[in-house]
């Protein structure tokens, strides 16, 4: 695709992104892009946030598990860039209107980096030497896409459906830690939402960790020493409205909550 038409699809994101608007499905205005046209219309969304003042902290993994690819109809993994105003702190009161479109809220494991990581072939090895720390994540992910209509391409193409996120204010070593085995229980407004183990991601979030660091890794972007990694959702995605409460355990490590008004 030709770089006039990246940088107008990114625009495109960034004006929905700013004006709290949806768009029709790239692909099906644009049915031969590919995923690296993808990748490059989302650089230039994000190229945007970052003039307008935000700066990246961190990256993430999406569409990791079978329940959310048989949810949403994506098959694969997508990839995005996480910035300072995405971040909320535990327990806020996030609001919808004028921030969020169609919000969603994951469950998830985030990893704090202390050591830098560059693809390609970065392990699971190397990734657990990295970790400064595992926090339990809730991330809100949200849609430019008109009724989350998306293949891999629209996603990737609109920051993997980044919306917002709260971290914990828990710190665990994941070495201290089973992964695969670790359990993540949600709540919603006081009752049993659902329940997963971190081998939804991927068979194990460090493996998922890895693949990231090695997809970045072929567009030769860095994971750096203190970026915060989201690693994917272990339970299905959850859709909220003002008015919801939810509160997430991962068991042994910690827990987190948020507001939504």
């Amino acid at each position: 695709m030709e770089k006039e038409r990246i940088h107008r699809l990114g625009d495109e994101l960034f004006d929905a992104l700013m004006t709290q608007q949806t768009l029709a499905p790239l692909t099906e205005r644009e049915p031969d892009i590919t995923i690296d046209d993808a990748y490059y219309i989302s650089l230039r969304m994000v190229s945007r946030r970052v003039d307008a003042g935000e700066r990246i902290v961190g990256k993430k993994i999406g569409v990791t598990s079978k329940a959310v690819q048989d949810m949403l109809g994506v098959f694969q993994p997508d990839f995005g860039f996480l910035t300072d105003r995405m971040e909320y702190p535990n327990g806020a009161d996030i609001p919808i209107a004028g921030n969020l479109i169609q919000p969603r809220a994951e469950a998830e494991i985030a990893f704090i980096l202390k050591k830098d990581l560059v693809g390609p072939n970065v392990t699971e090895a190397d990734v657990l030497d990295a970790t400064d720390c595992i926090i339990p994540c809730f991330e809100i992910v949200d849609s430019r896409i008109h009724n989350w209509k998306i293949r891999i391409q629209d996603t990737i193409s609109d920051n993997a459906s980044c919306g917002v996120f709260v971290l914990g204010d828990a710190r665990a070593n994941p070495a201290d830690h089973d992964l695969p085995n670790l359990k993540i229980r949600v709540t919603k407004n006081g009752k049993p939402l659902s329940e997963g183990l971190g081998s939804a991601v991927q068979g194990n979030p460090l493996t998922a960790v890895a693949w990231l660091a090695n997809t970045l890794g072929q567009y030769n972007i860095p994971f750096k020493a203190g970026d915060i990694i989201l690693s994917g959702s272990l339970v299905p995605l959850e859709p909220v409205v003002a008015g919801d409460k939810l509160s997430l355990e991962l068991e042994g490590v910690g827990t987190a909550e948020v507001n939504f008004v």
